[in-house]
């Protein structure tokens, strides 16, 4: 004898509704290759991953597209969405007055989505999204090793002036005091083993929080 029940409205709703999606904060300092790890992660990893584009007052670089890799603002329209309050979070970086923000309405739509929405984002923003009680986020810091490899990938991308360099340089010195404040720690040394051991990372993060 095959017994059977009736779904109650209730639970056919919980059943069909996309759980909501989390936050990945992912941060290092500058050169630690967090951003190429990050391109790739989102190729190859199956958790339903959507990177929040953010926002910023520097000047494109070579091969960047605006909307794609940031959101490129001028002073002026950068503090008009400041203003606004349109920022999850927003600091000014590395002494030289260039700013970058996390735009709200990035964050939410994926969030509503079920997406596991990716922040590239610096410390100070970082500790800024985990103080906020909205959110849960699984949160990872990457770096190189140390401050001479760091410093030997910033040199060889010749994208920069002496000046930025010594000022990325001083910035990532104290942004290494906060990695006890990460969740998880990645060393680059081979981008497809930061990828994969970020990967399976996030897969398991993510079959707890659907079995919750």
């Amino acid at each position: 004898m095959i017994s059977s029940t009736t779904m109650s409205d209730s639970q056919s709703r919980t059943q069909n509704r996309s759980p909501k999606g989390r936050l990945v904060i992912v941060s290092g300092p500058s050169g630690s290759g967090k951003s190429t790890v990050v391109s790739q992660l989102r190729t190859v990893c199956e958790v339903p991953l959507a990177f929040s584009v953010s926002a910023t007052t520097r000047a494109p670089r070579d091969g960047e597209v605006d909307g794609r890799e940031y959101f490129f603002l001028s002073d002026a329209e950068f503090q008009r969405k400041r203003d606004a309050g349109d920022f999850l979070e927003s600091k000014q970086v590395f002494g030289l007055g260039h700013w970058y923000g996390t735009l709200a309405d990035q964050v939410a739509t994926g969030l509503n989505a079920g997406k596991w929405v990716i922040l590239e984002i610096d410390v100070q923003g970082a500790m800024t999204v985990m103080k906020d009680d909205r959110y849960d986020p699984v949160s990872i810091f990457i770096h190189p090793g140390d401050m001479q490899e760091l410093e030997r990938r910033l040199r060889s991308r010749g994208t920069e002036a002496e000046e930025a360099i010594a000022a990325r340089l001083k910035t990532a010195a104290s942004e290494m005091e906060y990695l006890d404040q990460y969740q998880h720690e990645i060393v680059n040394q081979d981008v497809d083993q930061a990828v994969d051991d970020i990967c399976q990372l996030l897969k398991q993060a993510h079959k707890e929080h659907a079995a919750c």
